[in-house]
């Protein structure tokens, strides 16, 4: 049953769960014994969820790290950790929708996956996580008002995917979500029954309940996800602190992952051997005393197939504290020697699917044994020390003075066997060390009484990085790769990271949306790990990686093309689709001719025929090729030389340009005759301005005072305009002299004309509207205004939302608004059409005056005053 099917049957059938279906689950006290399978969990078939790929765990394993290390919730008790990891595992897949990254439960149903009841979700889970901004909440209510759910949006989720894109390991696709949930419900689900649909099983601790059952379920999920396919849990390397060595390695690494104390880690490991779904067992040495201990995931190990035995020894039990003796290092072989009780994996390797270590691999490297094993081999733990076999050799990615050099007067070569004759526990030291004698042959430069000076391979090796690097995007992006990073030097990790920042860099400019570019190298370099056989095949892995995982193959001429996909979209591409549809065509259409053309021929003369006319098209498809790349060119060299020339036009424009305002700016004042003022000075300019300004203020005034059919009226009222902004002009004239000092004005006369034509400027431009809104105020209480008033305040009152009481307050205040809206556009509109006749009129006058010859201007040029143009002057 799938995920997402399990999700919809609980929603769908909130009544039907089943509680504690495992029952008495087995317990272990003495005697290490195996797991049921607890419905279709743990019985190492293909299907079974605990049965993960590696690159699906460390996807699973950062996506809950990330969670848990999110500030939101990294301060949070156990359940409320357990409840964010719970509801981001059932939360929607974004497909563009309303309801992206949302979660549909009950509180009830919520409690029930962290073996808590309602109360304690209320007040542990959703308070907490609210007011941390961890989780948004709503409550769903039917027709009635009945509360029927509660929809959950992680916040951490939703800003991963709203910020970050695709590259955050928070944004799980689908599928990857619906397995994070299988996995939930095969280690702690409480299992539903929904009707006509295939019953999903409860959990592996469905029936732990009450007080740490959140806690056990959250730490068995981070050590199944740290677990590889041998079930043994990676320990923490390192040495620990003397407070700690007393709840043993195993505690102190289940503290890590929980972020509790060692002592409370070592309760959770307890109740969770007493469950049945850890086994701890201590490694046995050559000295009969206890050495380190070992956590193993059962239902991990039976997930892939491992065969569990128990190994009964009345003399010695499991103990969850580690000896305090330095033996810890001993073989794999000693435990079973010296009767040490532990769990044996008799388990077929050429049946094994998912190899992420080899099956030699041991806890640590171990040193020579008093004793010959004569237990089965244990099972892979997957660190460095295993697997040396009989030919005497290092293993492989050892350092160099792991082990020391074998040859065949050895008695380790010659045996096979792991206890040596001579060793460095016998007090034998047979032969220098590789270290001592890199130190006898130090090089001169090196410091005296230390380590000599890296140099080479050594000091790119002491340089390089066994992890990725920090950045999140490399991470995601080289994720696929981890294993060959490992391999590479120093300079190496920094030529393949500087490489996939700049591939990075190129997907993002070819994507739609951003953020999806590490997930898409990453699919990459999974895609050429399949083509090459696995990470194991790659014998050069800097040459396979800078010459063939992080290079685009394009099969085509579109840039985004990879192999035939899509790198925006992930589909195939239509260009090379296009392309291969052309090739079939035109063979299938040579391919008739030629049965046409040559009917009768064998199949062997017809493929010689069909592949020689293949050839000569492919042949006069590149003479095309290259006449139409040559057109091109020349295309392009007529476009640059257009170009060119165009771009000479401007120039020489901007030269004649810039010569004809040098010669205009050479001109004369039009109207003063002042030299080099580009045909018109400053002070005659704002003068200019002035009498246009005194102009139009006659006209406005003349608007509503004056008969506009009458031109002396009109000119009557030009005439007492122009009196009044000239006696206005005189004052402010006096004012400005007044301010200034004497002889200044004969000082600069330019620039004394310029300032006095520039405040009578102001003068009238400040008095223009005043007379504006006088005209306004006068039109609007013409009749036209006023019977568009009226009008409009009629239609005011017959709205329909005004019918049933037309004259109260409101409806009389918005009639009136409307009606003084209605007279003020009237007025507007009124003076608008009056100026534009004014102008007219003057227009044709002037116009009219122009036309007449200048014997009939003499009597008027005669009544003129003769100072009348230097008084004018010198006013404004």
């Amino acid at each position: 049953m799938s995920a997402g099917a399990a999700s919809a049957a609980t929603l769908d059938h909130p009544g039907e769960f089943v509680d504690d279906a495992l029952g008495g689950i087995p317990r272990q006290r003495d005697v290490l014994r195996s797991v049921p399978a607890s419905g279709k969990q743990g019985g190492g078939g293909l299907e079974d969820p605990l049965r993960l790929g590696r690159r699906t765990r460390l996807r699973l394993r950062a996506a809950v790290r990330a969670l848990l290390a999110d500030p939101s919730i990294a301060g949070q008790s156990d359940v409320a950790k357990l409840a964010a990891v719970v509801l981001f595992a059932k939360s929607r897949a974004p497909k563009g929708q309303k309801d992206d990254n949302v979660t549909s439960i009950w509180a009830a149903e919520l409690g029930r996956w962290m073996g808590v009841g309602e109360s304690t979700v209320h007040r542990r889970v959703l308070a907490p996580l609210r007011a941390s901004d961890g989780l948004h909440t709503e409550e769903v209510r039917n027709a009635q008002g009945h509360p029927t759910g509660l929809r959950c949006l992680v916040m951490p989720l939703w800003r991963a995917r709203t910020r970050d894109g695709a590259g955050h390991p928070l944004a799980l696709d689908k599928a990857e979500l619906a397995t994070l949930l299988r996995l939930c419900e095969a280690l702690f689900g409480h299992g539903w029954s929904p009707e006509g649909k295939e019953p999903t099983p409860p959990g592996l601790l469905a029936g732990r309940r009450g007080k740490g059952a959140a806690t056990d379920r959250l730490g068995l999920l981070l050590m199944v996800l740290d677990a590889p396919a041998s079930g043994w849990l990676p320990l923490c390397s390192g040495s620990v602190r003397r407070t700690e060595k007393k709840h043993g390695r195993g505690a102190v690494t289940l503290a890590r992952l929980l972020g509790c104390s060692p002592a409370g880690a070592r309760k959770v490991l307890d109740r969770l051997t007493e469950n049945g779904v850890v086994a701890r067992e201590r490694r046995g040495t050559s000295t009969r005393m206890r050495g380190r201990g070992r956590v193993m995931l059962l239902p991990v190990a039976r997930a892939y197939g491992r065969v569990l035995e128990v190994v009964q020894d009345p003399d010695n039990v499991f103990s969850a504290r580690p000896g305090s003796a330095g033996g810890d290092l001993a073989p794999a072989g000693a435990a079973g020697a010296l009767g040490t009780p532990g769990i044996r994996g008799a388990e077929e390797t050429g049946n094994a699917e998912i190899q992420e270590r080899p099956d030699s691999a041991e806890l640590h490297a171990h040193h020579a044994s008093g004793v010959t094993p004569v237990v089965p081999r244990q099972l892979d733990c997957g660190f460095s020390g295993k697997g040396r076999g009989a030919e005497g050799r290092r293993p492989e990615r050892a350092c160099a003075g792991e082990d020391q050099a074998a040859d065949g007067e050895s008695a380790v070569a010659g045996t096979g066997s792991p206890v040596a004759e001579d060793g460095p526990l016998r007090g034998a030291k047979p032969q220098e060390s590789p270290v001592d004698e890199r130190v006898e042959q130090r090089p001169v430069g090196a410091v005296a009484g230390g380590r000599p000076k890296a140099v080479g391979w050594d000091k790119a090796q002491q340089q390089r990085r066994v992890g990725l690097p920090a950045s999140r995007r490399l991470q995601v992006a080289l994720g696929p790769v981890a294993w060959l990073w490992e391999q590479l030097s120093g300079w190496q990790q920094d030529q393949v990271e500087a490489a996939a920042k700049a591939e990075l860099a190129r997907l993002e400019g070819l994507l739609a949306l951003p953020g999806g570019a590490p997930r898409l190298l990453a699919d990459r370099l999974t895609d050429r790990l399949q083509e090459t056989g696995g990470e194991a095949l790659v014998d050069k892995p800097y040459g396979w990686l800078i010459g063939r995982g992080l290079v685009q193959r394009p099969s085509c001429s579109d840039r985004r093309c990879d192999d035939g996909i899509r790198l925006d979209t992930g589909t195939g591409c239509e260009n090379c689709q296009n392309v291969i549809h052309v090739r079939r065509a035109r063979r299938a259409w040579i391919g008739a001719e030629v049965d046409r053309e040559l009917p009768g021929l064998s199949d062997g003369e017809r493929r010689s025929v069909l592949e020689e006319r293949l050839r000569e098209e492919a042949a006069i498809e590149a003479e095309d090729f290259v006449w139409r790349r040559e057109q091109a060119r020349e295309q392009q060299a007529r476009r640059d030389a257009d170009r060119a020339a165009a771009q000479e036009r401007v120039e020489a424009e901007r030269a004649a340009a810039a010569v004809a305002g040098a010669v205009r700016q050479a001109l004369a004042c039009e109207d003063c005759g002042q030299q080099q003022a580009g045909g018109l000075c400053e002070a005659c300019g704002y003068r200019r301005r002035t009498e246009a300004v005194i102009v139009e203020a006659g006209l406005v005034a003349a608007t509503w005072s004056a008969d506009l059919t009458d031109p002396a009226d009109v000119t009557a009222v030009t005439a007492d305009v122009r009196a009044h902004l000239n006696s206005c002009i005189e004052a402010v004239t006096q004012q400005f002299l007044g301010l200034m000092q004497p002889g200044e004005l004969e000082a600069e006369p330019v620039a004394a004309a310029s300032a006095l034509a520039f405040t009578a400027l102001q003068a009238v431009e400040q008095a223009l509207p005043e007379y504006r809104s006088s005209a306004l105020g006068r039109l609007g209480r013409t009749e036209e205004a006023e019977a568009e008033a009226q009008r409009a305040y009629k239609t005011e009152q017959g709205r329909r939302w005004f019918q049933h009481n037309p004259n109260g307050a409101h409806a009389v205040a918005a009639a009136t608004r409307e009606a003084e809206a209605a007279r003020t556009r009237t007025a507007e509109y009124l003076l608008a059409v009056r100026l534009e006749r004014l102008r007219e009129q003057a227009a044709a006058r002037t116009a009219e005056v122009s036309a007449a010859p200048w014997t009939d201007r003499l009597p008027e040029l005669a009544e003129r005053p003769l100072d009348d143009d230097a008084t004018g002057a010198v006013i404004a």
